[in-house]
């Protein structure tokens, strides 16, 4: 592939397609700041991707930065898009806390809009992007539910409103208006504040498992799971397109897993 290492339109014209094509916010961002560094570094795409491997980069960020070559080549119209390989995607299985664990993070945590980010977290499967920007008019405490709008993919879905969460959100001192969750200078919650919030409460419940916001989502369908909802179900609460996604919670579920002996047990 010929590449021209200076051509200063390529941004816009990225930016451009993606903004036609619906991509979110953040994976625009995603996609300039990768293809900005490969082009910064003048190599051919496999020769780039092999560098962040030896380099020991993740798979999923050599995959991520993969899919947003292939974006600007498509873009810029190059020719060899389509015999660029995807990297493969780890098949890792989802980290999952105990309802003990959960509750123990939650009541180690004495400020009540973290305690209520966890809670509203592991009772619906909010993603934390949807969590920071939920807003008041999208809680109906009549019907008790959540109606999360414009998620990933740019689908709406409605969850279930917790008694015990109805009742904290109830409590707080807040005008009902705007952005359910905002900091003591009325501005919304960030990404980064949601994974601190999290990492901090974790570590006052003395858990040694890495737990991010998404280990709240995976809980809260794995729960389910197990306590007998369909898995179809679960996959409209979690706003998944292909149940496949969902489906990978049922290897990880105690029901599922309690039904097999161990040959030592037989």
């Amino acid at each position: 592939m010929e590449k021209k290492s200076n051509c200063c339109c390529w941004r816009s014209k990225v930016e451009a397609e993606a903004k036609l094509r619906g991509y979110s916010a953040n994976t625009i961002r995603t996609y300039i700041f990768h293809v900005s560094r490969f082009v910064e570094s003048k190599k051919e795409p496999k020769e780039y991707l092999l560098s962040l491997i030896g380099k020991g980069k993740a798979d999923e960020t050599i995959r991520n930065v993969g899919f947003a070559i292939k974006f600007y080549l498509k873009v810029m119209g190059f020719d060899d898009v389509f015999s660029f390989p995807n990297v493969k995607r780890e098949k890792k299985l989802p980290v999952v806390l105990s309802k003990d664990e959960i509750e123990r993070m939650v009541i180690s945590t004495k400020n009540v809009n973290h305690r209520l980010i966890m809670q509203v977290a592991y009772s619906t499967g909010m993603r934390a992007s949807e969590l920071i920007n939920l807003k008041w008019e999208d809680v109906n405490f009549k019907r008790n539910t959540i109606h999360i709008k414009n998620s990933k993919g740019k689908k709406d879905r409605v969850v279930m409103l917790s008694p015990k969460v109805k009742k904290g959100l109830k409590l707080l001192d807040e005008a009902k208006e705007g952005y359910v969750f905002v900091s003591s200078r009325n501005k919304k919650y960030s990404l980064r504040a949601v994974e601190k919030i999290i990492e901090g409460a974790r570590i006052k419940a003395g858990i040694r498992t890495k737990v991010t916001p998404h280990t709240l989502r995976h809980s809260f369908a794995t729960h389910l799971l197990e306590n007998g909802v369909d898995v179809s179900y679960v996959r409209v609460l979690l706003g998944h397109t292909d149940i496949a996604s969902t489906l990978i919670y049922t290897k990880v579920s105690k029901k599922a897993l309690g039904k097999i002996k161990s040959p030592i047990d037989l």
